[in-house]
């Protein structure tokens, strides 16, 4: 899969399951511990605001000070919006001309905009599947999109759990033969 077509897939799994918060939804928990839906979508539209920053050059410094000042809007209309337009600049800035070559000062160093791109692809789609479980949504994930997305993530399976994004890593219980989805979650530390 084309990795702007996997950016495509993944910004419509996670739109499909914004589009059904429900108004009584947003101070629910999500299974990332730290966030309710509220605190996720902000996440979301912070990481879609963070590709534009990134890819015009930011230093890590100013990056983490311009994302310490952002919230979202209390009404969700208007969250909704501002991730929608988040999204829209942040897939822009991906097909800017040399966006992909370019060295962008990610919290986690120094990373290629390809690199960069392949961690937003990840985040739309783990995400959209912890909204999905938050609001009690849908949680099927395109399967083509969720080997897509185990494949780049696979190589960091013996230290994943180290880096503090992905719970407990994988469990080592979910066998190469299982869905796509399952083998995914498994990887990112979901127990569903």
């Amino acid at each position: 899969m084309d990795d702007f077509d996997a950016l495509d897939r993944s910004r419509a799994e996670l739109d499909r399951r914004l589009a059904a918060i429900g108004a009584n939804q947003w101070d629910l928990p999500t299974p990332c511990s730290q966030w309710t839906v509220r605190g996720l979508v902000q996440h979301c539209v912070g990481g879609a605001k963070m590709v534009v920053l990134l890819l015009g050059g930011i230093s890590q410094a100013d990056l983490m000070a311009e994302l310490g000042t952002y919230r979202l809007a209390e009404e969700p209309t208007a969250a909704l919006a501002e991730f929608a337009a988040a999204a829209d600049a942040s897939r822009a800035a991906f097909h800017e001309p040399g966006a992909l070559e370019r060295t962008c000062h990610h919290p986690v160093g120094d990373i290629p905009g390809a690199q960069l791109l392949r961690f937003r692809i990840g985040d739309m789609t783990l995400h959209a599947w912890d909204l999905a479980r938050a609001i009690g949504a849908d949680e099927h994930l395109d399967p083509d999109l969720a080997e897509d997305v185990y494949i780049s993530m696979s190589p960091m399976a013996p230290f994943i759990a180290t880096t503090g994004f992905f719970g407990a890593g994988p469990s080592g219980d979910v066998g190469p033969d299982a869905p796509a989805q399952q083998r995914l979650l498994d990887l990112s530390g979901r127990r569903p």
